[in-house]
């Protein structure tokens, strides 16, 4: 599924920044809210896509 993949790589990407956000990195820490609201957006694209297969399974 490629919204999953998407998903996956979003996760992947974050995990420099949030450790330089920890860290005090203020851009870092911009940077990763802006990825965790495009996470959400491609989680919710996931979840649909799910009840959409099980719909048409039906």
């Amino acid at each position: 599924m490629e919204a999953y993949e998407r998903l996956k790589q979003l996760v992947e990407t974050c995990a420099d920044d949030i450790a330089k956000a920890e860290g005090g990195n203020k851009a870092a820490g911009t940077r990763v809210r802006k990825t965790m609201q495009d996470i959400k957006n491609a989680a919710q694209e996931v979840r649909k896509g799910i009840l959409e297969s099980r719909a048409s399974e039906h």
